[in-house]
């Protein structure tokens, strides 16, 4: 795995807190009714992103993802103001306008979206996989979703699929704890996602995804397999998300003294609390730092602001049409 320094240590801290604070951002303009639709924010997640990047090739290798997907582009290189005008629904985005929150895409930076059919994006993963494997491309995909989407049947026919067909992936369970908002001993028997990979002869495990460095170990030993042609990995990233499942939630099946508990945990305070103790940074170069975050969060804004909306055509002409289609009805005389 590649070293973990000082130097991993401040873009982290920086890279965390720009996520966490784009993302309040997000929130407060959701409010004023500037984003429209839903709404599903990161806050608390954010080592699992850290660790993923620190062990990917971000020249080759992949990732896909469900609707809670506005940070990950970013990390993987997408310009954090095309993402938040893609929200605003403004044609400067991402996708024109026509993505929105749940639809982040950008394929030059191999970033997949972006999947609002819960679990819908897990065979795509696969799919992105055989594709490098066919080509003889040297890639991973890492496949995430949360800890809701496991009980699809798509779940485990692509689980099943991947191993026998020894698949460059990393299956990604970021289990939050709540899924939508029930918890996952209330759906399962058994509250450890990871050993499902037991059942296909998949290695599997958990990780503690509070924690970038035990999240980054984790990937890199997964990717190092994958690329190596020794197939899948099945991975729960054990997390916590300070916010809703979306903005709509009324979290009553928590408590607010939960919430502050897993605060405690917080990994961009984590972050931070080994840069002050390994003196990486000064109280002022850290300042610094927290000022950039604040500044690039307002030029986002003023870009999503500032930016106009589509042309109506523009919806009609990214529908695919096909000229003389054979089933439409023909109109009487």
């Amino acid at each position: 795995m590649k070293k973990i320094t000082k130097a991993t240590y401040l873009k982290w801290y920086e890279d965390m807190l720009f996520w966490r604070k784009f993302e309040d951002k997000l929130a407060q303009v959701y409010i004023q009714q500037k984003v429209r639709g839903f709404l599903h924010l990161y806050n608390g997640q954010e080592a699992i992103l850290a660790g993923a990047l620190h062990a990917m090739d971000l020249e080759k290798d992949r990732m896909i993802t469900a609707y809670r997907n506005h940070v990950q582009p970013i990390g993987m290189g997408v310009d954090p103001k095309k993402v938040m005008a893609e929200l605003y629904g403004k044609k400067t985005g991402t996708s024109m306008g026509l993505g929105g929150s749940m639809h982040i895409f950008a394929k030059e930076h191999r970033f997949y979206g972006g999947h609002g059919i819960v679990g819908g994006q897990i065979p795509l993963g696969a799919g992105l996989a055989f594709a490098d494997k066919y080509h003889k491309r040297d890639s991973v995909t890492l496949t995430f979703m949360g800890d809701g989407a496991v009980r699809q049947g798509s779940v485990h026919e692509t689980l099943n699929m991947a191993v026998n067909w020894n698949l460059p992936v990393v299956f990604c369970v970021e289990n939050n704890g709540y899924a939508m908002g029930t918890s996952v001993a209330r759906t399962s028997k058994d509250t450890e996602i990871w050993k499902l990979g037991n059942g296909y002869e998949m290695p599997c495990g958990p990780v503690d995804a509070m924690d970038p460095i035990k999240v980054a170990e984790a990937f890199d030993e997964a990717i190092t397999r994958a690329r190596k042609g020794n197939g899948p990995t099945f991975l729960e990233l054990k997390t916590y998300r300070y916010r809703g499942h979306s903005m709509s939630d009324a979290q009553k099946y928590r408590t607010k003294e939960e919430v502050a508990d897993y605060q405690k945990l917080d990994p961009i305070t984590k972050v931070l609390d080994v840069i002050k103790e390994k003196k990486y940074a000064s109280d002022k170069e850290i300042k610094e730092i927290n000022k950039r975050v604040k500044d690039k969060v307002a030029e986002c804004e003023k870009f999503a602001d500032e930016s106009d909306f589509p042309d109506k055509n523009v919806m009609y002409d990214v529908v695919y049409e096909q000229e003389n289609y054979p089933f439409l009805p023909h109109k009487l005389d």
